[in-house]
């Protein structure tokens, strides 16, 4: 490829900045945003006019380098329209460039122009067009099959009298653009057109050598042009057609021939369809933070045989399968289900998160991890619903388990967790490393999911049970519990039953301290640690349960297992007197 700026007859020291951007190549870079058309006018009749007219074109990719020479009208794929001559007289009317075909599709009559992209990029591609309307008027195009957004876009129209309406700007994603030459087999390559005012000093009045007038390349060359003296100053024209953009895919842009760790040799596709052994790879279950942290995607963790899988997936489009969870933080997945029918893409970000098999055989493939967790969490939240309606029903207060806990055992029997985002949220991934910050946001989300529970219920329970309605008027739930659970005790070890609950006198001791539900009190004071600066006290309360906050050295994510075994064993703590008294009768 040559290197056009260098090959400039001015040295690119003095060319404007807009001049040398148009006469280099694109990075393969897959984030970088290329310019793909314009028609741009600034300060068009001041001393800082500059002036743009760029398109470019699809020119194959031959493997001869040779640079193509390539001309438009006014930087347009067509301009005017055909003449109304006899029937069938433009029957192979096919707008191009030199023969090229091009990215945006653009036509001008000198008076209006309008810009569209592609017949063939977006069919190629699969994107689909958003129209912003208003005083803006432009076209994105959006890949709604994996999403991505803002693939390529740009103004529709402008109209010409004197002076343009508005800039004209095309740009596309380097990654996309990159992949439809690449299916085309071409090269992307800028026709332009450029006219600017050049300030006039001493080093550029040198390399004129006392010339008012000098050419710019020769006609049937890459370049054409010329400086010369103009009233206002130093007037630069420009026809240029540079190769800008190679057939070159961006890093990363195909899944083919990766090499997973484990597995012998490049896999590809057809490779990876061929492996009916059971093949699979661990992956850190930090691959699915991209599919957590964003709406668009289903991530609702799901309880198959016993087994718990975590398969994202995208509208219909396409869906991971067989992710298992697998020891505290991993994912283990077969290779041949990781590349039936997903975009390179998802499997390429799937790559990144794949583990050696020399860091897996230092973990422990049997430790629960946090979807479990939740899991056993539900469990007490639903027998403590349910628990709580039975006994309130012996005691005359008609209330449902659902209403008591916002849960459903037959809900959750039909459809898992889908109708209870709060349980997809609190199962999210929990590394070891988890920040302060993510921590704390999990307490709130733990304290949150069991706040349902009415107070008033509580309340008239306790109040059967003899506790003085006036002590307990003013308390909130955790207070209530904690009295709840004084009596159980207190009746379970007598071994009474569920008539027993209910009381003219007074317990004893229903206002002291439990320990064994402890741990609610705690994550209800880090829930609140944040907004009160009191971390470090509730931290201290943390370690007085038995947590070694030494360890939060390396991350929170053990301090949060502690918190969610310590909230699940308070629930069952509960839950266990309260069922052997209602089993009594």
């Amino acid at each position: 490829m040559i290197d056009y700026l260098a090959a400039f007859p001015i040295p690119a020291n003095l060319l404007p900045e807009r001049l040398r951007s148009l006469l280099q190549p694109s990075a393969t870079d897959p984030a970088l945003r290329v310019e793909v058309s314009c028609f741009t006018e600034n300060d068009p009749y001041g001393p800082n006019s500059e002036a743009v007219h760029m398109l470019m074109a699809v020119v194959p990719d031959d493997d001869q380098n040779s640079v193509p020479i390539l001309h438009s009208d006014q930087g347009q794929v067509a301009h005017s329209t055909p003449v109304l001559r006899g029937k069938g007289s433009e029957r192979d009317f096919a707008p191009s460039v030199s023969g090229n075909d091009y990215i945006v599709a653009s036509w001008g009559s000198g008076a209006f122009y309008t810009y569209h992209l592609a017949e063939k990029v977006w069919m190629a591609l699969g994107l689909t067009p958003r129209c912003l309307g208003n005083e803006q008027q432009r076209l994105v195009y959006d890949d709604l099959e994996l999403p991505e957004f803002g693939v390529a876009e740009g103004e529709i129209s402008a109209q010409y009298h004197f002076t343009a309406s508005r800039n004209i700007q095309w740009f596309m994603s380097n990654e996309y653009l990159r992949k439809y030459l690449w299916l085309r087999g071409g090269r992307g390559v800028r026709h332009f057109y450029y006219k600017a005012m050049l300030q006039d000093g001493p080093e550029l009045r040198a390399w004129m050598k006392g010339c008012t007038f000098v050419e710019l390349g020769t006609p049937g060359d890459w370049l054409e042009g010329d400086l010369r003296e103009d009233r206002d100053g130093l007037l630069l024209q420009v026809w240029a057609t540079v190769e800008a953009v190679s057939c070159e895919l961006s890093p990363g842009q195909s899944a083919e021939g990766l090499r997973w760790p484990g597995v012998a040799g490049a896999v590809t596709r057809d490779r990876a369809n061929s492996m009916i052994d059971g093949t699979s790879v661990y992956l850190d279950d930090r691959f699915l933070e991209r599919y957590e942290q964003n709406s668009f995607y289903a991530t609702t963790p799901t309880n198959l045989h016993g087994f718990w899988c975590c398969n994202p997936s995208y509208l219909g489009q396409w869906a991971f399968t067989g992710c298992g969870r697998v020891g505290r933080n991993l994912i283990r997945v077969q290779l041949r289900e990781l590349y039936k029918g997903k975009p390179d893409r998802e499997i390429l970000h799937a790559y990144t998160h794949a583990l050696d098999s020399g860091i897996i055989a230092q973990l422990d493939l049997n430790e629960e991890h946090i979807a479990s967790k939740v899991d056993r969490l539900l469990d007490q939240l639903l027998a403590l619903g349910e628990n709580l309606s039975k006994l309130a029903g012996a005691l005359g207060i008609e209330k449902s388990a659902e209403d008591l806990i916002g849960f459903s055992r037959g809900e959750v029997r039909a459809n898992g967790w889908l109708h209870y985002p709060q349980l997809g949220k609190l199962a999210r991934v929990a590394p070891l490393a988890m920040s302060q910050q993510a921590f704390l946001a999990r307490c709130k989300s733990i304290h949150e999911i069991w706040q349902k529970l009415p107070n008033g219920i509580l309340k008239q329970i306790l109040q059967a049970a003899g506790v003085p309605r006036k002590q307990i008027a003013d308390r909130a739930s955790l207070k209530l519990l904690q009295t709840l659970q004084n009596i159980l005790d207190r009746l379970d070890a007598d071994e009474e039953a569920t008539d027993a609950f209910k009381s003219d006198r007074e317990p004893e001791e229903w206002d002291a301290r439990n320990p064994r539900i402890a741990m609610l009190f705690v994550t209800n004071d880090l829930r609140i640690a944040d907004a009160h600066d009191t971390v470090g006290d509730s931290l201290q309360k943390l370690q007085d349960q038995g947590f070694d906050t030494a360890s939060l050295h390396h991350g929170y994510g053990r301090a949060l297992d502690f918190v969610m075994d310590g909230v699940v064993d308070s629930f069952a703590a509960i839950n266990g007197p309260l069922q052997r008294i209602l089993a009594r009768g």
